[in-house]
C-alpha cells in the first residue's frame, strides 16, 4: 500500500470537501488497511477520525497501535458495521461513535456496557433507505417511533447524535440522489425535534459528491484511498 498515494488522495479529497463546506467531517474507513504503520501515519497528514466495520478488527488494530506506542487518543474511533449484541463489549470499550444503532434492545445493551466502562457512547441511528436484504437499519415507517422511544428513555451512557444511512451501489452515482434526499428529509424532521441530533452520516467513496449536495455533514471514505486497485 503506497502511503504517498494515500496522502495525495486525502489532501485532494480534503480540499474538495472544505471548498464545499468547512464543517464536513471526513471519517476514514480503515477496514481495507492491514498495515498498522499506515494507520498510525494517517494522523500525521491530518486525519482525526477512523472507522472499522468489524468488532474483532477494531479491537486488533486498536491493540496493535498501542503496541507500537501510538497515542490512541489521537483518533476518534467510529464503528460502522451491523452490531450484534454479543460484540457490544468489544466495540464500546473502544468506539467513540457507534453509527449502526438499529433497535431499542441494542441501545439498552450499549448503555449498560458503556456504564460499566464509565463512558458516554455517541450513537447514530441507522436508517435503511433501500430494500436490499444485505443492508441493515430501521425502515422509514419505524424510525420516528424508535427515535422517540430512545430519547424518552433518557439513557445516561448513550448520546443520540444523528442519522447514518447507506445508499445502494450504482455505477452512476447520480442514481443515489433520491435515497440521500429521503435520508435528509427524515434527518431534518428528527433534528427539528431534538437539538442534539445534528450529524447526517452518508456518502462513501463512490457517491460522496452526491451525498454532499444532498446535505451530508459526515462522509465515510475507504476505497478511494485504500483500495488495492488504486495502490
Amino acid at each position: 500500500m503506497n502511503f504517498e498515494y494515500i496522502k495525495e488522495k486525502f489532501f485532494k479529497l480534503k480540499e474538495e470537501v472544505e471548498n464545499f463546506d468547512k464543517n464536513i467531517k471526513i471519517v476514514l474507513v480503515t477496514k481495507y488497511v492491514s498495515d498498522i504503520s499506515i494507520i498510525s501515519e494517517l494522523f500525521n497528514i491530518g486525519v482525526t477520525d477512523i472507522a472499522e466495520s468489524y468488532a474483532q478488527q477494531m479491537q486488533y488494530k486498536y491493540q496493535e497501535l498501542k503496541n507500537i506506542n501510538f497515542s490512541i487518543e489521537n483518533y476518534t474511533w467510529h464503528f460502522l458495521g451491523h452490531l450484534q449484541k454479543n460484540k457490544v463489549k468489544k466495540v464500546v470499550a473502544i468506539a467513540d461513535y457507534i453509527q449502526s444503532l438499529d433497535s431499542i434492545d441494542l441501545a439498552e445493551k450499549i448503555n449498560s456496557v458503556a456504564e460499566k466502562n464509565n463512558k458516554v457512547c455517541k450513537c447514530l441511528v441507522e436508517l435503511k433507505v433501500s430494500k436490499e436484504e444485505t443492508k441493515f437499519g430501521l425502515e422509514e415507517e419505524n424510525i420516528f417511533s424508535v427515535v422517540e422511544t430512545l430519547f424518552s428513555k433518557k439513557f445516561s451512557n448513550i448520546k443520540l447524535v444523528g442519522l447514518m444511512t447507506m445508499a445502494p451501489y450504482f455505477k452512476d452515482p447520480q442514481l443515489t440522489r433520491p435515497y440521500f434526499k429521503k435520508a435528509y428529509n427524515i434527518f431534518t424532521q428528527i433534528k427539528n425535534k431534538y437539538k442534539d441530533f445534528v450529524i447526517l452520516s452518508m456518502g462513501m467513496s463512490n457517491d460522496y459528491k452526491i451525498a454532499l449536495e444532498e446535505g451530508a455533514n459526515m462522509l465515510r471514505i475507504g476505497s478511494l484511498l485504500f483500495s488495492s486497485e488504486n495502490n
